[in-house]
């Protein structure tokens, strides 16, 4: 394959991975925010859809692509700008695994409230917490991820 192609794959999946995530967390934020226990298990239960079907395949290809350009173009894994994408990639991945976790469990104890005509449990919003806390650490990871792929800062 060329590697225009792959480069183009390459930007493809990372606006399918950063558009997915931040449409994401905007909506799952919001839903929460509003403390309609119908409105968050709507979103929820779509965000964890949207991890499936789009953040999921986005990140696996990412890795992939990018992977395959720095061979095709012969740079090495320990060139700085390359050795700190992959850190703060497999950093952001740390903080998504668990959110992924999270958004089921959350997805599954809206859809309890919404059975028994009950309020959600605490234990929900810990979820919350942490759900907001590890996006706020993995969304900057991403963003200089972006900016060492475009800029190749020697």
């Amino acid at each position: 394959m060329s590697y225009e192609l792959i480069k183009w794959v390459h930007v493809l999946s990372s606006t399918i991975l950063f558009g997915t995530g931040i449409g994401s967390a905007f909506y799952m934020f919001v839903a929460n925010r509003s403390k309609d226990t119908r409105d968050i298990y709507f979103a929820v239960r779509h965000v964890v859809i949207a991890d499936w079907l789009f953040t999921t395949p986005a990140v696996i290809v990412q890795l992939l692509s990018g992977l395959y350009m720095v061979h095709m173009a012969g740079y090495s894994l320990t060139d700085l700008w390359i050795l700190w994408g992959l850190l703060l990639y497999v950093f952001a991945g740390a903080c998504w695994v668990p959110v992924v976790w999270m958004q089921i469990k959350m997805r599954d104890m809206a859809r309890i409230a919404i059975d028994t005509g009950t309020s959600l449990p605490e234990r929900y919003w810990r979820l919350d917490h942490w759900w907001i806390t590890l996006g706020s650490l993995a969304f900057p990871a991403i963003v200089i991820v972006f900016w060492l792929m475009v800029s190749k800062p020697v």
